[in-house]
């Protein structure tokens, strides 16, 4: 198993950015106001991952008293922490691609004022998932395992 790199994430936030950009260009005036806390549910995730890596990093490394971690467990949980990391970068480049676009029109359209606090809030818990989602791949190291990243 490779851990996430940061180009992995990088390339997914610059391609959700992009088209999500392109994407408002064409249809920014016939979509409904962004909701404020969209972005929400993704500190949700975010906080199911942490909460989840607090209680696998104690199995893991034998300081909590009960059953070790199963291979199948463990295999689930560093999908769910690729999984979330990259859904994170994603969401990160598409909340600042809307961000980027509606900044510059604050002052002439109204909507697009509305719709900076609610890319504010998503990009802020979009990167919150990605925190979440590092921590728990890292949680998930067994302990005899080298601490230097698989930059291959």
């Amino acid at each position: 198993m490779r851990f996430t790199r940061p180009r992995d994430l990088v390339i997914g936030g610059l391609l959700g950015g992009i088209v999500l950009y392109l994407i408002l260009q064409q249809a920014y005036g016939s979509m409904p106001p962004l909701p404020t806390l969209a972005g929400v549910t993704l500190v949700v995730i975010a906080v199911i991952d942490v909460v989840l890596g607090f209680s696998l990093r104690s199995r893991i490394r034998g300081t909590k008293p009960g059953k070790p971690v199963q291979a199948l467990t463990a295999a689930r949980a560093v999908a769910l922490a690729k999984a979330s990391s990259m859904l994170g970068a994603i969401m990160l480049g598409a909340w600042i691609g809307v961000l980027v676009y509606v900044l510059p029109k604050r002052s002439e359209v109204v909507a697009a004022a509305n719709d900076t606090t609610s890319s504010v809030v998503g990009a802020v818990c979009s990167a919150a998932l990605i925190a979440a989602g590092l921590w728990l791949e890292h949680c998930l190291r067994t302990p005899d395992e080298p601490n230097k990243p698989d930059d291959r």
